[in-house]
């Protein structure tokens, strides 16, 4: 068995497996273009997409007017809101291949661009957007700005019309309400419809110019819509979300619902709230499906940073907003690095104390998706468990510091099978099938698009199972992969395997994989949920965290049980505040440990905190983390 070279990119036309091709690139579009896109249901015998979503960060003095100077809309599109905000230098684009074609052509383009990374290329994510920016243009006002203190929301399934969410005149407090999504339904496994019907704009809203795709519905649509379907005085909301084209409302339990009713809802029956928070204004913004189902964070990145953008671009300019962003991802540098991260702490650096941002610490606290240690001479082995039956991709990050030198990886696939020849830093390569397919990618560059301080490996494996013939599978069980260093200079690494469950109400087909060590304690022992300093595992629950979460500037939330326990106080999911595992060795600034907590399970029989139904009156139980960010958002709004 052997490595292939990465082929040269169909969209891109980089030369992967040239010296030097891979540094400095995000290694999922290294992947993606290995794979053609199968990941997102394409593959061989499909064309590439028309248009690749990017997030892309501009080097510093560079700004967004600059880049559109610098480039053309026929390859170059990027929404009009992000000229709204003076000395920005982040923004999403999408590109077409003469994009990458002029980067490598054009030294100016490229000493704008510090780094970019590749979001989720399906739906309308792989469309033109409608009206982009143009040199010297300007930004498109959106009407009705808010001026109190409002209340932004990046989340799922919003019930606009629930009295959670109604002011004392009976009208809603979600003055606008943006949804990604372009199509009646989501295309992935399970659900991949053959013909894919548009949004009716009558019924969904008219797509907002300074976005250029999705839909929007202002406060006062709403407003009309529910007068409609107001029939003595009682509203028919099932009708009303059938109108407006918002199926998921017609289940009982959605996340975005029952995490805004716990940010600014007016409380339960038994538990009534009256504060400032629950009569502020709501911008909303719901993300569209593949964001839903792909519960890997693959178009986190544009997605999150598109509906910043949105919430901010209809605020006054002396309005106090916070936003509340309970999502989350496994993968990724832990130390603020991440473009999203990054481009969030800027936008907070921006505003000036207008703007707070609520994140979740994460709910994997259990899960054995994060490894930690140092090399030193002995070889150290991970054993990457890969579950069968698993419909979508794995992944499994391994993060190394500045001046980490000498450091291989050694990758043996599961079933007995022998060990793929080692790969250092700025190697990479494709273990394929019979058919010339990649089962499994190793890419390790000497610096990644990922983080901003030292370098990532990424493997990557195509799921363990598909129905059709023509799809590449890689084997289920226990992958290997062995880490040696030369030289004496011990070296601090993490590992960590990116999100893979299914979320809340959707069916996706995915399975996650994790970890497996004897020495890890999962007994389910009352001292069986904390790491012990003293067992020599890699597997560690300590640094198991957020990686939407850990920048300098957001404020994250750990969940806790209302009623404490002899067993604990924490949540068994969350991480915990202090560290009970601080003495490990740690890569500089990774963040593990949350800046405040709130309960976010009511004892250790009752999991979850209760919260608003999709039905007005209806009331729900969920846990998380996801529930602890919109209490601390709630404060942050009280206090502002």
């Amino acid at each position: 068995m052997n490595w292939t070279p990465l082929p040269t990119g169909v969209f891109t036309g980089i030369h992967w497996s040239a010296p030097g091709a891979i540094n400095g690139q995000d290694p999922y579009l290294a992947w993606a273009e290995a794979d053609h896109f199968a990941g997102y249901r394409r593959g061989r015998g499909h064309k590439p997409p028309k248009w690749l979503p990017l997030v892309i960060e501009l080097a510093v003095g560079a700004d967004v007017p600059a880049l559109v100077a610098a480039s053309s809309t026929a390859w170059l599109q990027i929404p009009r809101v992000y000229l709204s905000v003076p000395a920005l230098r982040f923004c999403s684009a999408r590109v077409k291949p003469r994009f990458f074609e002029r980067l490598r052509e054009n030294a100016h383009l490229r000493g704008l661009i510090k780094r970019l990374e590749l979001g989720l290329p399906v739906d309308e994510h792989a469309n033109a957007i409608i009206d982009p920016c143009t040199h010297g243009g300007h930004p498109i006002a959106p009407g009705h700005l808010l001026a109190g203190p409002v209340l932004g929301v990046i989340d799922g399934g919003l019930a606009v019309a629930n009295s959670a969410f109604l002011d004392g005149h009976g009208r809603t407090r979600v003055k606008h309400f943006w949804r990604q999504d372009a199509y009646q339904n989501g295309n992935w496994p399970g659900n991949e419809p053959r013909h894919r019907k548009p949004l009716d704009p009558a019924r969904a809203g008219p797509t907002p110019r300074d976005m250029g795709y999705g839909h929007e519905l202002s406060g006062a649509a709403i407003d009309n819509a529910m007068a409609f379907y107001t029939r003595h005085h009682q509203l028919d909301e099932d009708a009303l979300y059938r109108h407006l084209q918002l199926w998921d409302l017609s289940k009982p339990v959605n996340h975005g619902t029952h995490v805004t009713s716990q940010a600014c809802g007016a409380g339960t029956l038994l538990h009534p709230r009256d504060d400032e928070a629950s009569r502020c204004d709501i911008l909303a913004v719901k993300l569209d499906w593949s964001n839903v189902l792909d519960t890997s964070g693959g178009a986190m990145n544009v997605s999150v940073l598109d509906g910043l953008m949105y919430i901010l671009a209809r605020c006054a300019p002396g309005a106090q907003v916070v936003v509340n962003i309970s999502w989350g991802t496994l993968a990724g540098p832990h130390d603020g690095s991440s473009i999203l991260e990054a481009a969030m702490d800027q936008l907070i650096e921006l505003y000036a104390g207008r703007l707070r941002i609520a994140v979740p610490a994460g709910n994997a606290y259990q899960s054995r998706t994060h490894a930690n240690d140092e090399l030193r001479n002995k070889p150290q082995h991970l054993h990457w468990c890969v579950q069968p039956d698993d419909r979508t991709q794995s992944f499994l990050e391994i993060w190394l510091p500045e001046g980490a030198e000498g450091v291989r990886i050694c990758v043996t696939p599961p079933g007995g099978r022998p060990a793929l020849p080692e790969r250092g830093m700025g190697e990479s390569g494709l273990w394929l099938d019979e058919a010339g397919r990649p089962r499994c990618g190793l890419i390790f560059p000497e610096r990644s698009a990922l983080g901003r301080r030292g370098t990532c490996a990424l493997l990557a494996l195509a799921p363990t199972f598909s129905d059709k013939p023509d799809k590449a599978t890689a084997p289920f069980g226990v992958w290997q992969v062995t880490l040696t260093k030369a030289g004496n200079k011990p070296v601090v690494w993490d590992a960590y395997i990116e999100r893979d469950d299914v979320a809340l109400g959707v069916s996706t087909g995915a399975r996650q994989s994790y970890l497996e060590d004897a020495r890890y304690d999962n007994s389910g022992n009352i001292g069986a949920f904390v790491d012990n300093p003293a067992n020599p595992t890699p597997i560690r629950r300590s640094g198991t965290y957020n990686s939407l979460s850990t920048g300098m500037r957001t404020v994250s939330a750990g969940g806790t049980r209302r009623h404490a326990s002899p067993s604990g106080q924490f949540a068994l999911y969350s991480p915990r505040r202090p560290d009970p595992d601080a003495g490990r060795p740690q890569r500089p600034y990774v963040k593990k440990v949350p800046d405040t907590l709130y309960p976010s399970d009511d004892n250790p029989a009752l999991w979850g905190v209760l919260g608003a139904g999709s039905l007005s009156g209806s009331v729900v139980r969920l846990a998380g983390t996801s529930s602890s960010s919109p209490q601390l958002a709630r404060d942050l709004l009280n206090n502002l």
